[in-house]
């Protein structure tokens, strides 16, 4: 009976996650423990709206369950000793060094993990994969995990996270599918079913799917692989479109409508970011090529290659479109974080927009709800593109949407949040530069309407 539950690792999927497997089981303890100070006195914060990650729903879970049964901690050696399930969730970003530098995934954190857990461990444990992670990475931790030789026994678990940002609290509470692999041995069989009886607490039966290992990893990177083709499959037909008058979204409305394509996934937009896509295709690549299969490799980089031209595409018609020149013009963006209903900003398409425009000597004035201008500066001094003061100088952010576009040559929308549809255009209108261009990098606005006011409106694909 598993009583004691310990996550390594409170960012975007250990800390909801975990809220909600508090919540649905009471009488588990959870305990998410994670080296950085900062962002767990962010999750113990007394209101639950400085928590550090956004996300509808959350909030309100968390108050219910911290401080009974969800706990966050700095004390890793402590949660590690008294948990039976040990999820690792921690970060595994593409590697910026040494061999499969640019597209394999670092698994620095994880090995790091496994030490500690190895270190520490009296007990059995029950380790459970939670990060994104490449095919055979269990084998590397059971590897060190069995390696201590203090005869504790550890059995290693995928079980990857299906979360959309934004979304994640409505996912966890009603999956499409909760995934577990494991060993075939019947102690592995033990392990997956302790973990299918905690999920069993609000999942149905038919939702939980058993696999071995592999299986399971690798079923997460093709899902993501899939779900990112689609994005780009139908950017690439609204290039097309621009320039055959075809309207894109009336070509998705279309083949959506087949029941073997389905809508999902078929929004055409300035390009898809977020932690995931790009890595995992990355990783997918990678372990492709380390296995001599070129052919499936270049499919699926073609992927990525599709989604950077999407992006270059667009500030290239920005600049295109205001005359050729944007030095010492002020665009406006409308949105920074890579989606809407989330303040994550990890390979936003924002990001690299603002960059290309800002070696083009633009101004950059920018809104988002929920993403602070230290992230925005952060965001774009990782690119090293230039010193940090050269982007602080070009970039001025604003709490007020309308002042950030006052007086602005064009408009950017770079991210689909619900309030940009609801703002007084007109208003907008009236205090810009002339002719005012936007810019709609997620079609979220009403082509018709917008040039009845006066506006010269650019959509993708349309």
């Amino acid at each position: 009976m598993i009583t004691k539950i310990c996550c390594i690792g409170a960012g975007y999927v250990g800390g909801p996650t975990m809220a909600v497997i508090a919540q649905k089981c009471p009488n588990i303890q959870v305990t998410v423990v994670d080296l950085n100070v900062e962002r767990i006195q962010a999750w113990n914060d007394d209101n639950t709206n400085n928590i550090p990650i956004y996300e509808p729903g959350l909030p309100q879970i968390v108050t219910e369950v911290r401080g009974e049964n969800l706990f966050f901690s700095t004390e890793v050696d402590k949660a590690i000793d008294e948990a039976q399930i040990i999820f690792i969730s921690v970060n595994t970003p593409t590697k910026t060094y040494g061999k499969g530098k640019g597209m394999a995934a670092d698994l620095k954190y994880i090995e790091l993990c496994a030490r500690q857990i190895a270190k520490v461990a009296k007990s059995d444990k029950i380790v459970v994969e939670k990060s994104t992670l490449p095919v055979r990475t269990a084998e590397a931790i059971k590897s060190i995990l069995d390696s201590t030789g203090n005869g504790v026994q550890f059995q290693i678990l995928s079980n990857p996270e299906f979360l959309a940002e934004g979304t994640a609290i409505e996912d966890l509470l009603n999956p499409d599918r909760i995934l577990i692999g494991g060993d075939t041995s019947v102690e592995g069989q033990k392990a997956i079913q302790a973990l299918v009886d905690v999920y069993s607490n609000w999942v149905r039966p038919e939702k939980i799917l058993t696999t071995n290992v592999w299986s399971s990893e690798l079923s997460k990177l093709t899902a993501n692989a899939f779900l990112a083709q689609r994005i780009s499959s139908i950017n690439a037909m609204s290039e097309l479109c621009e320039k055959t008058g075809a309207d894109v979204n009336e070509v998705a409305k279309a083949i959506g409508m087949d029941s073997r394509i389905g809508p999902k996934f078929l929004k055409a937009s300035v390009g898809f970011g977020g932690s995931c896509f790009q890595k995992d295709i990355l990783n997918l690549v990678y372990i492709a090529k380390s296995y001599g299969l070129n052919e499936v490799a270049d499919y699926w980089e073609q992927v990525i290659i599709m989604n950077e031209h999407q992006k270059n595409r667009f500030s290239s018609n920005i600049v295109k479109t205001l005359y050729n020149t944007v030095a010492d013009k002020k665009i406006a963006f409308l949105g920074w974080a890579f989606k809407k209903d989330t303040n994550d900003t990890r390979e936003s398409a924002a990001i690299f927009v603002a960059n290309d425009l800002i070696n083009e000597q633009a101004k950059i004035m920018v809104y988002d709800p929920k993403v602070s201008r230290k992230k925005i500066l952060s965001d774009l001094n990782y690119l090293e593109t230039r010193m940090p003061e050269e982007n602080e100088n070009s970039i001025v952010t604003f709490d007020n949407p309308y002042l950030t576009c006052e007086k602005a040559h064009a408009i950017a929308i770079l991210t689909e949040w619900d309030e940009f549809r609801k703002y007084d255009w007109q208003k907008i209108y009236k205090s810009m530069q002339k002719p005012a261009f936007i810019f709609d990098g997620r079609n979220i606005l009403n082509k018709a309407e917008l040039e009845e006011i006066g506006f010269i409106y650019r959509g993708i694909g349309v």
